[in-house]
């Protein structure tokens, strides 16, 4: 049992689990927020693509994953990444290109990852990590390993490309523990919904596919966890490919460098725009879970923790080409 700080109550499982997503999210804002001051200073080189509006779904699928399963996330999926065991320290060490970050400032910010642990490395948000994560879990079946989930996230865009076709039809067909999140954020980058797919919702397209579809509101962080979590209990019962697809709305442009000034206003005016950090903050406080007091104490301790990592990572060395031997397919045998 958890005992908030100031607070004479203790929180049944549900709680915990609940605010513990929650302060996932809450991380994820926070540095997401110094990623794009970091950008804006011109300290970060590539792309920065936030997740505000999406940390909810994110971290529902992170977070129901256990040490063995395989996770690949998308652009957006900060929190989830946080869930599944990424840090603030090697998020900043990736973005400002450190040598002391997991891909060891080589390679694109967007594409970190530990293959070794299960956490896959973006190769592209566009359904090419659905065929990856099908035959990841393929090799696990080889391997006599019965107990993996595999989880992975799209776009609505992208559930119109052929790497989504196909890596689903296969997940279907050979029955794979995959678990498959649809972020319908109304826009593949400013191309709307209505000028992508026909069907009318996205959970349809489970049916053609043979698996099993859920809808859930992508505001609600108490709906997320449930869902989802019935999602990945299933798949790891072994009932096969599950698809999920959430109602929300991007909170941000594509990525820094757009000001979304495509996205029609009525947006905005919808269910699916509700802020989930918002939403979870104000499930907490009602619930008498926490206090805004406490709320605002969380947040002061992770912007203290993400302003130290800052200070830290901008002081370590980053890739002299010079000096690099590092090989992309081997290591040079120097002993022969």
């Amino acid at each position: 049992m958890l005992v908030l700080p100031q607070m004479d109550v203790q929180l049944g499982d549900f709680a915990l689990d609940f605010i513990r997503a929650y302060r996932i999210m809450l991380s994820a804002r926070v540095l997401e927020d110094k990623l794009a001051s970091l950008y804006r200073a011109g300290l970060i080189k590539g792309g920065v693509f936030l997740g505000k509006g999406q940390e909810a779904f994110s971290v529902s699928l992170g977070i129901h994953l256990k040490k063995g399963d395989i996770y690949a996330p998308l652009i957006r999926d900060q929190a989830g990444r946080m869930a599944f065991g990424d840090t603030i320290l090697d998020t900043l060490r990736t973005y400002l290109g450190s040598q002391l970050g997991p891909m060891k400032g080589r390679d694109g910010n967007i594409h970190r990852g530990l293959p070794r642990e299960g956490y896959y490395a973006m190769i592209s948000h566009l359904g090419a990590m659905i065929p990856v994560v099908v035959g990841g879990l393929m090799a696990r079946r080889f391997r006599g390993e019965t107990s993996v989930v595999g989880g992975t996230c799209i776009g609505d865009g992208g559930t119109s490309t052929g790497a989504f076709h196909e890596g689903l039809n296969a997940a279907a067909v050979e029955k794979v523990p995959l678990v498959l999140l649809v972020a319908n954020n109304q826009y593949a980058y400013s191309t709307p919904t209505g000028r992508q797919f026909a069907c009318n919702n996205l959970v349809d397209k489970a049916v053609g596919y043979g698996v099993r579809g859920y809808e859930v509101d992508g505001t609600d962080l108490e709906e997320c966890l449930r869902v989802v979590g019935q999602a990945v209990h299933a798949a790891r019962r072994g009932e096969g490919p599950q698809l999920v697809v959430a109602s929300l709305l991007r909170l941000v442009g594509h990525g820094e460098h757009d000001d979304a000034s495509y996205v029609d206003i009525t947006h905005y005016e919808q269910p699916y725009s509700r802020d989930c950090l918002l939403r979870a903050e104000q499930t907490i406080v009602a619930r008498s879970w926490a206090s805004q007091e406490d709320l605002k104490d969380w947040r002061g301790a992770i912007s203290e923790e993400v302003d130290v990592a800052v200070a830290k990572v901008l002081r370590e060395p980053t890739p002299n080409p010079a000096e690099e031997d590092w090989n992309a397919l081997s290591q040079p045998d120097f002993s022969r």
